[in-house]
């Protein structure tokens, strides 16, 4: 019997059906630096067309959302999965003071579903809108034995670019600087192998409300995108450091921006922690230590400014719902942690 690639699992013809589908999405996420179509073999960007750029300095970030691709598979939620796939990227590339300038992504799956890689590639699509940025190419992958068929994957890739002289690599950040924080959505895209073992081990009720929404849409809102805010921030003020928090929370993010001489006092009675920490916390009975080092408690990115411009920036932040903002904390000698809860 003759055999072809779609006996083997792989349909070369939806593959097709989907670039189809999914140009025009592409096309609206341009920008000016944009050159060709999507279904090239590389895509083109002119960063000249960008402004001008005394000696411009490429920066790149990939990453992925973790676990939390388990429940958008379960809640069968996938057209937001793709925002938290572009934040991953891009507020790890304006921590250095970098605008993002384009994004590519790898879906990988066991079998192609046409309905549910074009909710995915909605939700990246949508990401780069939010982020200001081009979606210029990706890859999409049928793997039949090596994922289930319901079962998917995601990467993302981003660029940025950012003047020499005004990379934020943390070297300026000085005794009695201010730490500032900015709000997180939610989870984000971290501990969610953590968040889903309490779900199964306490048998967790994913309809029952917390602050007037379900764990469900709690568990499944998108990572929030700080593109926006921050660029608006870096037109006006010197921030000394920034960072996202990620994997590691607050203890171990702030310290890879911290000169070695320097620790942070971070004030946890200056925010109310969400609801949903506290569930998780009570629920899986974790320590406040492992609480800090897996989620972002309500945190999801922090600059590091002088003391004198603190209350300036954080009332610019404030204008926006989006990046609501305060004072967390503190730089300090170097002391036994790097980052200490007071």
């Amino acid at each position: 019997m003759s055999l072809d690639y779609k006996q083997a699992g792989v349909d070369i013809d939806a593959g097709n059906r989907l670039v189809d589908i999914i140009k025009p999405m592409v096309r609206s996420t341009n920008t000016a630096g944009v050159l060709g179509n999507i279904g090239g073999f590389g895509g083109f960007f002119d960063i000249g067309a960008m402004g001008k750029y005394e000696h411009p300095i490429l920066v790149s970030a990939t990453d992925g959302v973790g676990t939390k691709l388990k429940l958008a598979i379960e809640f069968k939620k996938l057209d937001t999965i793709g925002i938290d796939l572009v934040a991953m990227c891009v507020n790890d590339i304006i921590v250095c003071g970098a605008k993002p300038l384009y994004f590519l992504d790898y879906f990988a799956t066991g079998q192609l579903d046409l309905n549910k890689a074009t909710d995915i590639i909605t939700g990246i699509t949508d990401g780069c809108k939010i982020s200001d940025i081009a979606l210029i190419g990706g890859e999409s992958a049928e793997m039949p034995g090596m994922y289930q068929q319901n079962d998917f994957d995601l990467a993302g890739f981003c660029v940025g670019v950012v003047d020499k002289k005004n990379i934020i690599d943390g070297k300026k950040v000085r005794i009695g600087d201010h730490i500032i924080a900015i709000k997180s959505s939610g989870i984000h895209s971290n501990g969610y192998s953590l968040v889903r073992k309490i779900i199964d081990s306490k048998k967790i009720d994913l309809t029952r409300e917390i602050g007037g929404k379900t764990w469900q849409e709690i568990l499944i809102e998108p990572t929030k995108i700080y593109v926006r805010p921050i660029l608006n921030i870096l037109k006006t003020y010197k921030i000394n450091a920034m960072a996202h928090i990620t994997g590691g929370g607050l203890l171990e993010n702030i310290p890879r921006v911290l000169p070695t001489n320097c620790s942070a006092v971070i004030n946890k009675k200056s925010w109310q922690i969400p609801d949903i920490f506290n569930f998780l916390q009570q629920a899986g009975e974790v320590a406040d230590s492992q609480m800090m080092k897996v989620f972002n408690c309500g945190v999801g990115f922090v600059l590091i400014c002088a003391p004198q411009d603190s209350k300036n920036i954080i009332a610019e932040l404030n204008k926006s719902p989006d990046s609501q903002s305060w004072q967390i904390g503190e730089i300090t000698n170097k002391s036994k942690n790097p980052v200490e809860i007071a």
